[in-house]
């Protein structure tokens, strides 16, 4: 009996304890699962009041992609709503992650940093940038030089609805009504006034008169050339697409074709009723220059300064002064002056060109 006693009054103490330890152990585990709970509610509430919305992210990129527009020809509505759509205005993981704003992905080109993605298939390679800015500048390269793109710049830059049928014709994305979404919020936005001249002014003039009604009939898209319109070889200033079998572009608002196997500047001097001694002189061209397939061959003369919103151009490996003048659609001769050196000067990779 004593050793019973003895061992009973040591179990009540120790029942009694582990009750005592226990009742605080599940005290401070309610304690614990409130404060996660507070802290997941607190990261909710942050990450929400951190999503970028539609109307910010139009505003923080829209000169960026109106600049493109004026150098490349894209319409800076489509830029914007490919943006818009592929990055989740900028809130997607790949876009937070990798500054990649248009879902481009690696391809066997692509030499510059890469992460792997989930997208039609598992673990698919995307390319991955430094900046934004850096993702926006190779979206417009990335069309402008993919042969299976050439087409769309056959369109006008206002006529974003074949830009985007276009796209999707040319496989930019799988989504069978891509088109269709990119129009949408085109349209819901009102992105087409960037398109038009004056469109960062007419674009910032409808957000400040926006009262919920639709815009006023000033703001409205205007209407676009249809393919069948030919350019007037005596009059070039108009909005056409094609013409003698050439698709008609324009950069720094002056028109030009891209070379095709076997020409010369005689024979387009002949088809657009233009002298060869002439169209050399639009395009710095010397006597005895030969041109090639891809060249661009200004078929007005060139502006004397850009005409765009961009101020300067870092030079990247292999650009010259010539090859400048011809991309930006300036003359050669004024952009040395601009920039002070002689015509024949070999321009240093990262070296800062002004275009005004």
């Amino acid at each position: 009996m004593p050793n019973n006693y003895k061992f009973q009054k040591i179990s009540d103490k120790f029942v009694t304890f582990a009750k005592q330890h226990i009742t605080k152990i599940m005290k401070f585990s309610q304690k614990a699962i409130v404060s996660s709970l507070f802290a997941i509610l607190f990261v909710g509430i942050v990450a929400a009041q951190t999503r970028q919305t539609r109307e910010e992210y139009i505003a923080r990129y829209k000169h960026i992609a109106i600049a493109h527009m004026e150098r490349y020809g894209i319409p800076a509505s489509i830029t914007m709503a490919q943006g818009i759509l592929e990055s989740d205005c900028g809130n997607s993981r790949l876009a937070r992650n990798s500054n990649n704003h248009f879902g481009i992905k690696c391809k066997k080109s692509w030499t510059g940093d890469r992460v792997y993605h989930d997208d039609d298939a598992k673990g698919e390679c995307f390319r991955s940038y430094r900046s934004i800015e850096e993702s926006y500048l190779d979206h417009a390269e990335f069309l402008d030089s993919s042969p299976r793109y050439d087409s769309l710049f056959a369109y006008s830059p206002t006529d974003y609805r074949s830009w985007a049928r276009g796209l999707k014709a040319a496989g930019y994305a799988t989504a069978p009504d891509y088109a269709q979404r990119l129009i949408k919020i085109i349209e819901d936005s009102h992105l087409y006034l960037l398109d038009q001249d004056n469109g960062s002014r007419r674009y910032a003039s409808y957000i400040a008169s926006q009262s919920g009604d639709e815009p006023s009939r000033q703001f409205e898209s205007q209407s676009t050339a249809t393919s069948e319109e030919l350019i007037n070889p005596d009059a070039y200033r108009v909005n056409i697409k094609t013409f003698g079998g050439y698709n008609i572009y324009r950069t720094n608002k002056v028109y030009y074709v891209v070379a095709k196997e076997g020409d010369t500047y005689r024979s387009l001097g002949a088809l657009f009723h233009i002298s060869e001694r002439t169209l050399r002189k639009f395009n710095d061209a010397p006597k005895n220059t030969p041109l090639g397939k891809g060249d661009i061959v200004y078929i007005e003369r060139k502006k004397a300064r850009w005409e765009g919103n961009a101020h300067m151009h870092t030079i990247r490996r292999d650009e010259t002064l010539h090859s400048l003048a011809q991309s930006y659609g300036i003359r050669e001769r004024s952009l040395a002056k601009i920039n002070r050196i002689s015509r024949g000067s070999q321009l240093r990779n990262g070296q800062i060109i002004k275009l005004k």
